[in-house]
């Protein structure tokens, strides 16, 4: 162990299971409750654009306020994410998992009753909250309750099979529910799975012994750290709409940098005096962690992963809708093999990360993902679709494969005492990615001569950003297998 207090060592951890051993047993309710409540947070990311045109008619939302219904969830998420990690490490993973599902639940009653455009943003934002709250204790719980490697790796690809399949089934189930009844059900469907999620949680996932914090806490980097991650997330979700020059845009950014730069001053130096017993104050994310090189380099690729496919798939979507005339429905149907690759990777990352650990198959998808990206440069506007299927295919395995290798990575990498605030790190540069993918080739696209043009351009990209991911995770790879000057 280095002495950041990340392990520097686990990524060659071998099995803890032999040949010929018996396999521990998967205890599924835990991975139930914790799934569940992943599922929602992934569902609500798309689950709600489907709805707006109903939202637009039934509130008389104007295009500000249905830009903020659907990004301010991904605003929010994304600027409280330290903020949860650091509540879940110092009360309790368990206790923080419940509440962050608690106030999700309650805002999406919230937003199933609003009467007003204001009122259903304000439940987005707290359902943006509650998200931020529960993601980063999900990943804490995990730990704590497979700390076998093989069965952690099993538990991990279920939990993300979970999560990809709501992403991907979102935009067809808000179409049935709203087509079969109204806007408001794509939020009553929260309600009864937040509560079986908070009922499994009590009963089948233990309280973990609260120990008295022995530093108090960090309030200045704790708002520093949301002004930052808000203004720097909001600039990139208003980019698309208003233009990288805007002066609303430019504002956000200079907020964002400016908060983010004094955080990890404040960090640091809490850190350092820290260390020298000059202050009592605990850094809410200390910098030392970063000089895990497997920590670092697992939430860089974090980032660009979600960089290169949301960015993409952001695209894909309009190629499909605009260059080639499909309806909401045909595009959905045309998406799945990409986006449903859940299924498929989660078995087999479970099993190759039993064996090999995280970096192999993070490496193979991030090669896959590059290859697939690729496929795209031969897009054109009338492609015929068997064409696409190979780059759909390979970008949808090679990102969720590539996302649960890096998931176990960082759990791996993380102390029990800092699983909050590793996995928070984690799922920051995985919300920051992907805005700034969707927002970067969004103008690609608006500024090139053609659509299919800035299509390509955006592909090859998108094919840079994770060939750079498959370098660091081999780099990664290669370091932990060399040999130390103590095994020589």
């Amino acid at each position: 162990m280095t002495t950041t207090g990340v392990p520097s060592t686990t990524a060659t951890e071998p099995p803890t299971t032999t040949p010929g051993a018996v396999q521990p047993v998967l205890a599924l309710p835990p991975l139930i409750a914790l799934s569940l409540g992943y599922f929602l947070v992934m569902l609500d990311v798309t689950v709600v654009n489907v709805a707006i045109p109903d939202i637009r008619v039934s509130l008389g939302a104007g295009s500000s306020a249905l830009q903020w219904i659907v990004d301010g969830y991904s605003t929010v998420f994304a600027g409280l994410l330290l903020l949860g990690g650091g509540f879940a490490d110092r009360l309790g993973h368990r206790r923080m998992f419940l509440v962050g599902l608690g106030v999700f639940t309650a805002a999406s009653l919230a937003c199933a009753l609003a009467g007003s455009p204001g009122t259903l943003i304000a439940g987005r934002l707290a359902q943006g909250a509650g998200a931020a709250l529960l993601v980063p204790a999900s990943l804490a719980l995990l730990q704590a309750t497979y700390p076998d490697r093989a069965l952690r790796a099993r538990a991990i690809a279920i939990w993300g099979a979970v999560a990809s399949v709501a992403f991907g089934a979102g935009p067809a189930v808000g179409g049935l529910l709203v087509s079969g009844s109204d806007w408001r059900s794509v939020f009553w469907l929260n309600l009864p799975v937040g509560a079986l999620a908070v009922h499994l949680t009590l009963r089948h996932i233990p309280a973990s012994a609260r120990k008295p914090a022995a530093r108090r806490m960090d309030p200045l980097g704790q708002v520093l750290g949301i002004i930052g991650l808000v203004g720097l997330a909001g600039g990139l979700n208003e980019a698309g709409t208003h233009g990288w020059a805007s002066p609303l845009v430019l504002s956000a950014f200079a907020v964002g940098v400016v908060a983010l730069v004094a955080f990890a001053l404040v960090e640091r130096t809490l850190e350092y005096r820290g260390a020298s017993g000059r202050t009592d104050r605990a850094p809410l994310l200390p910098p030392s962690v970063f000089r895990s090189r497997a920590f670092t380099s697992t939430a860089a690729i974090g980032l660009l992963i979600s960089l290169g496919y949301y960015g993409m798939l952001f695209l894909t979507t309009l190629y499909f809708q605009q260059e080639r005339g499909f309806s909401v429905l045909t595009t959905g149907l045309a998406l799945l093999p990409s986006v449903c690759m859940g299924l498929v990777a989660a078995p087999l990352f479970g099993r190759l990360a039993a064996r090999t650990g995280p970096y192999v198959p993070m490496a193979a998808g991030l090669v896959l993902g590059t290859a697939g990206f690729l496929g795209w440069l031969l897009a054109g506007p009338h492609t015929a679709y068997p064409v696409l299927l190979f780059a759909l295919i390979a970008t949808g395995l090679g990102q969720t494969m590539t996302a649960l290798a890096a998931t176990a990575a960082i759990i791996e990498a993380a102390p029990a005492s800092g699983a909050g605030i590793a996995s928070a790190v984690f799922n920051v540069s995985r919300q920051v990615g992907s805005t700034v993918g969707v927002a970067l080739f969004g103008t690609f696209a608006a500024a090139s001569a053609d659509f299919t043009s800035g299509l390509r351009l955006s592909a090859g990209l998108a094919a840079a950003a994770f060939a750079t991911g498959a370098l660091l995770a081999l780099s990664v790879r290669r370091r932990a297998a060399a040999p130390t000057p103590d095994s020589a």
